[in-house]
């Protein structure tokens, strides 16, 4: 199924779940492209799919865009989540193992300077140390990050105690959505204490710009980024993706609120919060222009890649819809 029958205009067709917005008068023009090029091909719906899926928070985010403009040019893909070899780990997912090591051997009782573990660019000790004193509480709370990184990374270890795996403190919305809990879980309900604790803790920071943006508890005053918000402990925890191109400052600045500095020099950023401080923004930019050229929507200057251009061969009504589907969600995510 191309689109959802019976749909009202206020509501984006399913290709648009990843962008979390009501549909525009563009959206709505693009939608209209792919009912002129209905019923679609199987390639069509796979390359589709791509966009639907992307996530411009990812660390390889920029690869993937490539890819999508990729198999928009050749009409075949081959990639796409869950098409990787079994047993192929990326390099960056070294670094998760590890952070999950030094973590754990924190708890178990090693000194923060005593963890001679490299993540990335960084010493281990270096990250740890912002844990300060140890306490019960605090132990309580970085086994919480434990589980919330093994269980995105997918390792075996963190359903060797609880089937369940990692269950959120106060986020438990679906995809793309904001939904907070109320109660204590019933997993936590042992330490209820701690868990009242950790939500009641709140990280001041920035976020910078609003559009996308659905996780922060209240605005106020500013800063050299932006507005300051408030962020609950609880949450930072609950969203704390490995995957993300910010995960080890993000994780310096979760361990630096266990330890008492509810004040970081630099923005907490998670999916699609404070999403303009991407590292791929201003490349982002320059392959929605080039897709705007593309589908004649601009012309064309110094800011277009030709190399994608070349990429994408000929135009035709469906390549059209698939880089004005892929330029409009690039825009929607990066706020642009």
């Amino acid at each position: 199924m191309t689109k959802d029958k019976g749909s009202n205009k206020k509501v984006c067709r399913r290709w648009w779940r990843n962008c979390g917005v009501e549909p525009d008068n563009e959206i709505l023009s693009i939608d209209k492209m792919e009912d002129e090029i209905s019923p679609l091909a199987p390639t069509t719906i796979r390359i589709r799919e791509l966009i639907s899926t992307l996530e411009l928070c990812h660390h390889k985010a920029e690869r993937w865009v490539y890819n999508i403009i990729e198999a928009i040019g050749l009409w075949v893909t081959v990639k796409g989540l869950g098409t990787r070899p079994p047993g192929q780990i990326h390099p960056v997912e070294r670094i998760w193992q590890a952070a999950c090591t030094a973590l754990s051997a924190w708890c178990a009782g090693s000194p923060a300077a005593s963890v001679d573990i490299t993540l990335g660019n960084r010493q281990a000790s270096q990250v740890l140390s912002h844990l300060g004193k140890r306490s019960n509480l605090k132990e309580w709370q970085v086994q919480r990050v434990i589980e919330r990184i093994r269980e995105l990374i997918g390792w075996s270890e963190s359903k060797q105690n609880d089937s369940t795996g990692y269950v959120p403190m106060l986020e438990c919305g679906g995809d793309y959505e904001s939904v907070k809990r109320t109660e204590c879980p019933e997993y936590y309900r042992e330490h209820a204490d701690y868990w009242q604790q950790t939500v009641q803790t709140f990280i001041h920071d920035a976020e910078v710009g609003i559009h996308h943006s659905i996780y922060g508890d209240s605005v106020y005053g500013d800063s050299p980024y932006g507005e300051t918000s408030e962020q609950s402990l609880a949450i930072a925890i609950d969203m704390l993706w490995p995957c993300h191109w910010n995960f080890i400052k993000n994780l310096e600045i979760v361990l630096g609120a266990i330890g008492g500095n509810l004040n970081p020099k630099i923005p907490f950023a998670f999916c699609a919060r404070n999403i303009k401080l991407s590292p791929i923004r201003d490349r982002m930019k320059v392959i929605s222009y080039t897709l705007q050229i593309f589908c004649q929507k601009q012309r064309p200057d110094n800011k277009v890649d030709a190399s994608l251009l070349d990429l994408m061969g000929k135009t035709s009504k469906t390549k059209k819809w698939l880089a004005s589907s892929l330029d409009k969600t690039i825009r929607i995510q990066l706020d642009l």
